[in-house]
């Protein structure tokens, strides 16, 4: 008995295996994020919840139990090997946050369940490849960042020391600095500084126009530039792991194919 039980396990695990890898089944995933994803934001209206509030919660919870079974049957196929790819070990811990009691000390949780819309980034292909061409792109984004920061601070003081005083409400202390530049380097509202600093200071212009050219044209086409780069990489090796896929595939039927030729030989000299 115990011999056809561990024979029958093996056959199951496939089973399981091929109806979770199925396409049909990755696109209902799909399908039923999206439509919970619409049933969350639906849930900010009062008006709505307050009539269909205990169908919303109903619905809420079968989706989560759907989820549930989902990363179970996962973790039954892979085992061990579960936790071994990222984008598994990343639907866990979101559908785990949102197993988490949402009562009490936790309230705040409840808006966390919202991040089951993120699992579209693990189930669908061409966002996986965003997010790690992102990825890829960190260590290079890291020193622009470093360098932003640089820039920010030294304009920042000497935006404290040139400005203080003429507009203390923007440029009071060097905190008031550094968010003031912040918010001209995203070039938000940053004519209504420029001019309120250029009644007292006619010459101000020429600090905000280099910062401007530094900050935002520069640094901040640097960041596009480094994720652009990192986003052709990626496309540049999915393309070159088709290829070699495909080598290998035709290179696998080549040598059936001499096989069975082999084969066919051998029995007509036979």
């Amino acid at each position: 008995m115990s011999t056809s039980t561990s024979g029958d396990r093996p056959s199951q695990r496939d089973r399981v295996r091929s109806f979770i890898e199925n396409r049909r089944f990755e696109k209902a995933m799909i399908t039923l994020i999206v439509v919970n994803a619409v049933t969350l934001g639906i849930e900010t209206s009062p008006q709505v919840v307050a009539r269909f509030g205990d169908v919303l919660y109903a619905f809420d919870r079968t989706v989560l139990g759907v989820f549930v079974v989902e990363l179970l049957s996962r973790f039954y196929v892979y085992r061990s090997r579960f936790f071994h790819d990222p984008w598994r070990v990343f639907d866990f811990v979101v559908v785990g946050i949102a197993l988490v009691p949402a009562g009490g000390a936790f309230s705040v949780l409840r808006s966390l369940r919202v991040l089951r819309v993120l699992r579209l980034v693990s189930l669908v292909p061409s966002m996986r490849g965003v997010v790690g061409a992102l990825l890829t792109a960190l260590p290079g984004m890291a020193s622009i960042i470093g360098l932003m920061t640089l820039v920010l601070y030294v304009s920042a003081v000497m935006a404290t020391k040139l400005f203080g005083a003429i507009a203390p409400d923007h440029f009071g202390h060097l905190g008031k600095s550094m968010f003031t530049l912040f918010q001209v380097m995203t070039v938000e509202g940053w004519p209504d500084i420029a001019r309120g600093v250029m009644e007292q200071s006619p010459f101000a212009w020429v600090f905000f126009v280099i910062y401007l050219l530094i900050a935002t044209f520069m640094v901040l086409n640097l960041f596009i530039a480094v994720v652009v780069n990192a986003m052709q990489s990626q496309v540049a090796d999915d393309l070159k792991g088709e290829g070699e896929a495909h080598t290998r595939l035709i290179v696998d039927e080549l040598r059936a194919l001499r096989l069975e030729i082999e084969a066919l030989r051998a029995r007509a000299t036979s």
